[in-house]
């Protein structure tokens, strides 16, 4: 029973021993397979990268290089293939998302140039299109996005700078309408435009005050007071939020009393020191004031001025700091070589040589009696005697050989090069590639006491650029054209000539200089040469090589053709253009010829476009249902034609009322609108009512504004807001009703309130 269990114990381990390898093979064998067919799967993406690239489909061909990257990232080629791909894909997605921002497809061209930016974080380009993009969605929403605020400054800096404030403003004044009519002291004129926005009027000691006639209809506090300043020749500036002096104008007490404020601005594009001289030039050309200040080592400028020309000249600062427009350009040459040579024939002998030699040897011979001898003796050379027995074998004749030739030969070249090039917007860049060949520019000798030492000859050289020589100098227009001026040499050394001991390169060029104006991702055909040398040659004997068929074995023929094209072709790709907006292009009211002065848009009460045809819904106040109502009085009207009658605005639920501005529409065909008056449930309290009203010639909608003095506070209750005047002019029905209504509160709190409509029956 032992023996058993130890059978099954070495039975159990032989199986582990034999297991455990063939486990560990398999599971090599996937590995491999596994790394066999990622390889395989990179190896086919970058084949087809490289003929998405081929065919310039750029944003294909990185997704196709990525793949392969993905799959192997190791590998150094396929690294290099999306490092250089990733400029060319992300600047096709942004041209691709500029055709959708322009037919209007915002959503899309977002989501384009958001894909621009995360293939290429550093395109500029693409992150200006994403900022122009999401404003132009706010703007088609109808709302913009919240201003960032501006950091307070050091924590080290002495708190009292840090509290230091800004130009006073007028806050917290009425924007209601002012209509105004008087003949009075100019002192008094003030004063009530003042009481009726509630703002404090000071008079300079000096002032002297003239009588003025003044006529005022719906226009804002600000216009107000600069329409009597400039009727009274006088000026005026705020003093605190709700108070104004007022002083004569005159250079003597705008200098005394007006305002000044400093202000430092620092920018960050500027490309040359020019630049900087330049902005400072325009600054005191334009505002007329001398009190700036460049800093070029901090490029910042520095400015002293009313708080009219500071905010004028921020915002000059700001169109002129802008990034300078960059494009990049991509050059192709092409080069294409071909030679075919064709040689074909008998080279017959070309010539003879016929030569007298002499004969090669002559023998004699004698005996005696005595004893038997024989001589022999032998002669090279040729005597008299001999000429007369002269015959063939005493010349030789030299004949040159004959050659049999039949040859095709057939050479191509190609030369492809695609330099690409990086520029700022009116800066010159270039480029070169290839090599620097020495030419010797001339030869010298050193001399001692008038002894010129032959040993001492010195050659001067000078080394010239041979290869692709390209010079830019591009210029980026607004709508994004590239106008570009191109000097491109193309050269190469075609051969070397001897002159004077020393063998000179022979220089090949071919150069191009023009100005063109393209598109972006434009391709233009900046030169193409197209030469062909067509060489043919026949040897052979004079007549036989001219007859047909019979020439190939007296004469030999040589045919060389020789074609060579050379295409120059530029491609340019915008990467940052000029960010303009509606602001920098819009023209601003600086005043007059002796002083800047901004004139600031007032702010309206009612926002929205008028609706004509239907009463509007009120809203909903914070912490309940709006109740308050204006209502027509009377409710039905019966006139006869030509004759006049009064419609009152009657509001009801009112609280802390300040303004109601409303509209009414008529019908123009029936009715004519002849006077508008005050109502008496602004006016209580004894407070002087500003009415403004605006009426519309064509389409028969008024316009019309009621408000209180600011500090008056608000009423509340019921009762009559304006009166309306109409005259019948022709017989049948005619409706008159409120199409808009709201109740303005001291806090400027806006709520919409219903409206009504009556009929005007005229017989």
């Amino acid at each position: 029973m032992l023996n058993v269990q130890s059978d099954v114990g070495k039975t159990c381990v032989l199986r582990k021993l034999v297991l455990t390898p063939l486990i560990a093979l398999v599971a090599l064998g996937f590995l491999s397979l596994a790394a066999t067919a990622a390889a395989e799967s990179g190896q086919s993406a970058f084949k087809e990268g490289r003929s998405l690239e081929a065919q310039q489909k750029y944003e294909a061909a990185y997704d196709a290089y990525q793949k392969a990257y993905d799959a192997n990232p190791k590998n150094t080629e396929y690294r290099t293939a999306i490092t250089r791909m990733r400029f060319l894909a992300a600047a096709a997605k942004v041209h691709r998302g500029t055709l959708l921002q322009q037919a209007g497809d915002l959503e899309e061209a977002l989501k384009v140039f958001e894909e621009a930016s995360r293939i290429d974080p550093s395109s500029a380009i693409a992150t200006q299109q994403i900022n122009n993009t999401r404003i132009m969605i706010q703007k088609v929403l109808g709302h913009s996005g919240p201003r960032d605020s501006l950091p307070s400054g050091d924590s080290d800096m002495n708190p009292d700078i840090l509290d230091a404030q800004g130009p006073v403003k007028l806050i917290n004044v009425s924007n209601a309408p002012i209509t105004l009519k008087l003949t009075e002291d100019t002192k008094m004129v003030y004063d009530t435009v003042g009481k009726l926005a509630g703002v404090n009027v000071l008079f300079d000691p000096d002032f002297t005050s003239r009588r003025l006639s003044i006529e005022l209809t719906g226009v804002t506090l600000t216009e107000a007071l600069d329409l009597v300043a400039a009727e009274s020749k006088t000026f005026w500036k705020p003093m605190t939020a709700n108070t104004i002096f007022v002083a004569a104008d005159n250079p003597a007490k705008r200098k005394e009393l007006e305002e000044n404020v400093v202000k430092t601005f620092y920018l960050s594009n500027l490309t040359a020191p020019t630049e900087l001289q330049d902005i400072v030039n325009t600054l005191r050309a334009v505002l007329d004031v001398n009190r700036v200040q460049q800093l070029l080592s901090q490029e910042a400028i520095v400015i002293r001025g009313t708080p009219d020309q500071v905010l004028l000249a921020e915002k000059m600062v700001n169109d002129f700091d802008r990034a300078s427009p960059e494009v990049v350009i991509d050059f192709a040459l092409m080069q294409v070589s071909r030679d075919t040579v064709h040689t074909l024939g008998i080279s017959p002998p070309t010539s003879a040589t016929v030569q007298l030699q002499a004969n090669t040897s002559s023998s004699s011979s004698s005996s005696s009696s005595s004893s038997s001898s024989s001589s022999s003796s032998s002669s090279t050379g040729i005597n008299l005697n001999t000429l007369a027995n002269l015959n063939a074998t005493d010349f030789t004749a030299t004949i040159s050989s004959a050659n049999a030739t039949a040859l095709f030969t057939d050479s191509n070249t190609k030369i492809i090069q695609n330099p690409q090039i990086r520029s700022v917007d009116g800066q010159k860049a270039s480029i070169k590639i290839g090599d620097r060949v020495p030419i010797a520019t001339g030869t010298s000798s050193s001399a001692v006491s008038g002894v010129s030492l032959t040993g001492l000859n010195t050659t001067q050289f000078q080394y010239i650029d041979v290869g692709v020589n390209v010079d830019i100098t591009p210029h980026i227009h607004p709508d994004g054209e590239i106008t570009l001026k191109i000097s491109l040499d193309v050269s190469s050394v075609a051969s070397y000539q001897s002159i004077g001991g020393i063998n000179e390169p022979v220089i090949g060029q071919r150069k191009v200089e023009h100005e063109i104006r393209l598109k972006d991702g434009e391709v233009s055909l900046l030169g193409g040469m197209l030469e062909q040398d067509d060489t043919q040659s026949l040897t052979g004997y004079p007549g036989l090589s001219q007859i047909p068929i019979l020439k190939y074995f007296f004469s030999q023929k040589n045919k060389e053709i020789s074609n060579t094209e050379v295409v120059f072709a530029v491609i340019p790709h915008v990467v940052r253009r000029r960010d303009f907006d509606e602001f920098n292009r819009r023209a601003i009211d600086v005043g007059t010829a002796n002083s800047v002065h901004l004139r600031h848009a007032p702010k309206q009460l009612l926002q929205s476009e008028p609706d004509k045809t239907s009463v509007t819904t009120p809203t909903a106040k914070a912490g309940g249902e709006a109740t308050a109502a204006l209502d027509l009085d009377p409710s039905g009207i019966s006139v006869s034609k030509g004759s006049t009658f009064m419609v009152n605005v009657d509001l009801s639920g009112g609280e802390n009322v300040q303004a109601v501005p409303l509209q009414v529409a008529f019908d123009k065909q029936g009715l004519e609108l002849l006077n508008i008056s005050n109502g008496e449930f602004l006016s209580q309290g004894n407070q002087i009512v500003a009415l403004v009203h605006r009426e519309n010639e064509v389409t028969g909608v008024v316009d019309i504004t009621a408000s209180r003095p600011t500090n008056s506070g608000g009423v509340s209750g019921h009762g009559v807001v304006t009166t309306l005047t109409f005259q019948a002019k022709a017989v049948g029905r005619f409706p008159v009703k409120v199409t808009k209504g709201a109740v303005v509160q001291p806090d400027q709190h806006v709520t919409a309130v219903s409206g009504s409509e009556i009929s005007v029956s005229v017989q």
